[in-house]
């Protein structure tokens, strides 16, 4: 199946944008558009139109690929808020500065209910995103929040209930720089030496066009993932590099694909920062395990390199456990299971993420520090459930995905997931290894959630050098067989939140859930 109805599309917007007024730079005129959802008395520092559209992008050799995707101006505030260079069709990449009230007035053009996530950032529930909140075709909404996140890459995203991984793998995402004094005053690379790189798979038809799950079944169980690599938006990315040392912030925005990224030369992942920003101190691991909506900070010193020199990012195969349902096991009935679930050539060998070419300019070369960031460290008795972990089983059954056996309801709120607003509260996420399909095939589950950062206390079950559970952190790993627990603080906001996997096709399946803090 398209991802795009291109005619569809095309009535539809034209019908709407026929009895629109639009400004002189094809924008719609903001002050007709926007929901009375406006919080009184809020004063924005920085305000923001974006909108969600089609568009058209020349992706491969030949006709032009349709896609979704953001557009966005400044309406007040600093021009650098939003950085336009070219990330194909994904969204403009927001910068803003901790402590900033921020004002975003969105217009959905598209022909879908849609709404946008902030994805690691604490703000109001009303703001968050949740589906409950999904504008309608035609319809705005204005968002308001103040930057409370310390410095870090987060990223932004649709989220409407059963619709999520089709909107994404359509185009909509964008990343989302949070920077603060405290960091600015550290020895790291900045400026052109600070570099974005969003990872993304797809798969294409003869014509250019983006397929969304053409396997049916088979992709809905194990997540949409294609055959070609894209890294900010392009094929076949590559970078020149200066001599110099560069800030590597990665995300994957993925629908489904876990990666297992790695220099191709063998030498070590210099690790500075997760989800939440900056490490205490650097870390180092021969491969890093990367699943969907997960990001990580790499210092790449590519000084040491000679001039000419072509240096890869990779991704290795999978271990058995970290490629659960995508039958990375070789087992009884693999291989022809794995031939019915369309495996993509990407799946059972190393394969080249982006490559960077190594040029004779030299940059700045600055030596990697000792500490970062200090870190509020919670401990087990810290907790208001030391010794009552909350427990949440990851299983999937009949197409969906499930919770504690639930589904996703859009205003249930089972007795678990009440938390208590400024409580701390350990969470156990547990998968049984519990699959679907006629070989019940284990799936890995990347479980995020709304509200909070958490930090990692344990893990049980696997053992994988790929993990870093240092630092802040939004989204987890979850394989087969495995069991982690971790703390978060439920602060400053009250309100109905949600927490799921980071599978898409996994959260539209239902394996998402409400939490209620009050």
């Amino acid at each position: 199946m398209k991802t795009i109805d291109r005619r569809r599309f095309i009535q539809w917007a034209g019908a709407f944008l026929g009895s629109a007024a639009l400004s002189s730079t094809g924008f719609l005129r903001p002050q007709a558009l926007w929901g009375a959802n406006r919080e009184t008395g809020f004063e924005p520092d920085v305000e923001i139109y974006l909108e969600a559209g089609y568009d058209q992008i020349s992706l491969l050799s030949g006709p032009r690929t349709d896609v979704w995707r953001y557009h966005g101006k400044v309406l007040t505030g600093p021009e650098e808020t939003l950085d336009l260079s070219d990330m194909s069709y994904l969204g403009p990449t927001f910068r803003f500065r901790r402590g900033q009230n921020i004002r975003i007035r969105f217009q959905n053009l598209l022909p879908d209910e849609t709404t946008i996530h902030w994805h690691g950032l604490h703000v109001p529930d009303t703001m968050d995103g949740h589906p409950r909140l999904a504008v309608a075709p035609g319809g705005s909404y204005t968002f308001e929040f103040k930057v409370l996140n310390r410095a870090g890459t987060y990223w932004y995203h649709p989220h409407p209930h059963g619709r999520t991984g089709h909107q994404v793998y359509g185009g909509l995402a964008g990343l989302l720089i949070v920077s603060e004094p405290q960091e600015a005053a550290l020895p790291l690379p900045s400026g052109r030496y600070d570099l974005p790189l969003i990872i993304q798979d797809r798969a294409f038809d003869r014509e250019n066009q983006l397929l969304y799950m053409p396997r049916g079944m088979m992709d809905r169980m194990n997540g949409m993932m294609g055959d070609r690599m894209l890294v900010n938006g392009r094929p076949d990315h590559f970078l020149d590099m200066d001599s110099a040392t560069y800030r590597l912030r990665i995300l994957n925005a993925s629908n489904a694909r876990i990666y297992r990224l790695a220099w191709d030369d063998g030498g070590p992942l210099t690790i500075i920062g997760t989800d939440g920003g900056l490490l205490e101190r650097p870390a180092t691991r021969q491969e890093v395990l990367l699943s969907p909506g997960e990001r990580i900070e790499l210092w790449a010193d590519f000084s040491r390199h000679r001039g000419g020199d072509v240096v890869r990012l990779v991704s290795r195969p999978l271990p058995q456990a970290a490629a659960g349902g995508m039958m990375m096991g070789r087992g009884m009935m693999g291989g022809r299971m794995g031939m019915m679930a369309g495996r993509s050539p990407l799946d059972d060998t190393t394969f080249t993420v982006t490559t960077f070419k190594v040029g004779t300019a030299a940059g700045p070369r600055k030596d990697l520090p000792g500490r970062l960031r200090p870190i509020e460290r919670y401990a087990r008795e810290d907790a208001d459930n030391t010794y009552s972990p909350k427990r949440f089983s990851l299983t999937m059954s009949h197409m969906q995905g499930l919770i504690n056996g639930r589904v996703f309801d859009m205003q249930a709120v089972a007795p678990d997931e009440y938390v208590r607003l400024d409580g701390t509260e350990i969470w156990e996420f547990a998968n049984d290894g519990l699959g679907m399909g006629m070989m019940n095939m284990p799936m890995a589950h990347p479980m995020h959630m709304h509200a909070v950062q958490f930090q990692v206390l344990e893990r049980w079950g696997v053992s994988h050098d790929g993990y870093l559970d240092a630092g802040w952190k939004d989204t987890l790993l979850i394989l087969p067989g495995e069991r982690a627990q971790v703390i978060a603080r439920f602060s400053p906001y009250a309100g109905l939140y949600i927490y799921h996997c980071h599978n898409l096709e996994h959260e539209d399946g239902g394996m998402m859930r409400n939490f209620r803090i009050s």
